[in-house]
């Protein structure tokens, strides 16, 4: 069977194991649990980031010599690992603290679990099952407009500074660190 969910995941670093997991958790009215044997299960995770279409027109090199063509900018991650779940209710507070945390950081005043009512935390213990991915590998790729010339990457960096969406906004900010590589 397969089963596939939106899920965020944190990343940790077990110093037992010395390896990098991702924790989260889903509800219990969620199957993506129930495709999982109590043994574990082999997993892929993938991770997207913004990704848009790149026209040619406004390249300088359409001009030259016409020879562009529309190309896709995207950034993203493939994990693979061991995924097992956690359906000890006691333990789900590990797995909502962390995730908790790092939401709530940017915010003035950050929301903790202990905000919360009793009886909601003994709802969340009961009501989810905690997530554990045990990463052996990971693979990523970042495609941004590469082998272009510093008029064109220049052109698209405008283009994205000028568009109202957010995929261009998130890759405006990408582009540059793209271009300093060696």
């Amino acid at each position: 069977m397969f089963v596939a969910a939106h899920v965020p995941l944190v990343v940790s670093k077990n110093l037992e194991r010395a390896t990098y997991e991702r924790n989260e958790n889903v509800v219990h009215t969620n199957p993506f649990h129930e495709a999982v044997p109590g043994a574990g299960r082999h997993c892929v995770a993938v991770f997207r980031d913004p990704d848009a279409d790149i026209s040619p027109s406004p390249y300088s090199t359409k001009h030259v010599h016409g020879e562009v063509v529309p190309t896709w900018a995207y950034l993203e991650a493939e994990v693979r690992g061991f995924l097992n779940l956690k359906t000890d209710p006691k333990a789900m507070l590990a797995y909502f603290e962390p995730a908790t945390r790092d939401m709530e950081a940017a915010s003035p005043t950050p929301w903790s679990i202990d905000d919360a009512p009793i009886d909601n935390i003994y709802w969340l213990e009961c009501g989810f099952i905690g997530l554990n991915l045990r990463v052996s590998i990971v693979t990523a790729k970042r495609k941004i407009n590469q082998d272009k010339s510093l008029a064109d990457d220049l052109s698209v960096l405008a283009g994205y500074a000028a568009s109202s969406q957010t995929s261009h906004q998130l890759l405006f900010l990408e582009t540059p660190k793209e271009s300093q590589k060696p």
